[in-house]
């Protein structure tokens, strides 16, 4: 059995040398599908013996995509994004997971989101995500511009564990969220989603976070502050999805719908400058 590592990234330097050691170490071939970075991750990426992809960015669909199809000779496909890294054990228990025979087309691995406050660290939650995919079932497609988790198929859950770098600034978090809940909607609308409910939806989410995933014992009231910046996201996306399909953020729907998925990504155009203009 042929297994092919990838990692999509852009400027990521601090985090993509421990990223990309747990795939050159389990993987046959692993790629490093390169965004444009300019901070030296590319050269890094090539000296620790990754190959390297360039692409233009599209969002993480279309990246993964990409980096499937150069890897289309191997049965199965392993990922983690730049900001992540396999726990220790991780690679044995990959190994043993390959030696298995495995035939299933999704295998879901248990991710440690971490949180690095200037408060402190802390484990904020666990959750699993599907890390290991059959070669058949890499659908990844352009328009998966965010979130862009594969249909649902049977799968099996593994121990091998992800450390992931989740949180270092509720500020930067929150506006990463911002922009990530704005894609959503897109996506949403484009695909014809339904818009949920926002009663109750963010208190559900801290209480999931800070209490039921443990957050709040382990990080107290920094934790605490984090599940509910976290909880907003769940809200922001319903939002605005309501206000994409009342006409808000039209020159980006336009661009959804058209598939120019870059455009998505671009930093808003400054407001026209009025000097000289009559009040």
């Amino acid at each position: 059995m042929r297994l092919g590592g990838f990692v999509i990234h852009g400027n990521a330097r601090e985090t993509l040398g421990p990223c990309l050691e747990g795939p050159l170490e389990v993987c046959d071939e692993v790629v490093a599908v390169d965004s444009g970075a300019t901070d030296g991750s590319s050269s890094l990426a090539r000296a620790a013996g990754a190959r390297q992809v360039l692409v233009r960015w599209e969002g993480y669909g279309a990246a993964r995509a990409a980096a499937a199809a150069a890897l289309s000779g191997c049965d199965y496909l392993f990922f983690l994004d730049a900001d992540e890294r396999l726990a220790e054990g991780a690679a044995e228990q990959i190994r043993a997971w390959r030696a298995s025979c495995p035939r299933l087309p999704h295998y879901r691995l248990p991710r440690r989101d971490w949180a690095d406050l200037a408060t402190g660290r802390f484990l904020f939650r666990v959750e699993r995500h599907v890390r290991l995919v059959r070669g058949d079932a890499a659908t990844w497609q352009a328009k998966m511009i965010v979130h862009e988790a594969l249909p649902r198929r049977p799968s099996l859950d593994l121990a091998a564990a992800i450390d992931h770098r989740f949180a270092t600034s509720l500020e930067e978090l929150e506006a990463k969220q911002e922009r990530y809940a704005l894609l959503w909607a897109l996506r949403a609308r484009g695909e014809g989603w339904a818009a949920k409910s926002t009663f109750g939806r963010r208190a559900a989410h801290l209480l999931r976070d800070a209490v039921l995933k443990g957050a709040l014992f382990r990080g107290g009231v920094p934790a605490l502050r984090l599940a509910w910046a976290v909880s907003r996201y769940h809200v922001r996306k319903y939002q605005l999805l309501r206000e994409v399909r009342m006409g808000k953020h039209e020159d980006l729907v336009r661009a959804f719908d058209a598939g120019r998925f870059a455009e998505l990504f671009e930093p808003p155009a400054p407001p026209a400058s009025t000097e000289g203009q009559k009040p």
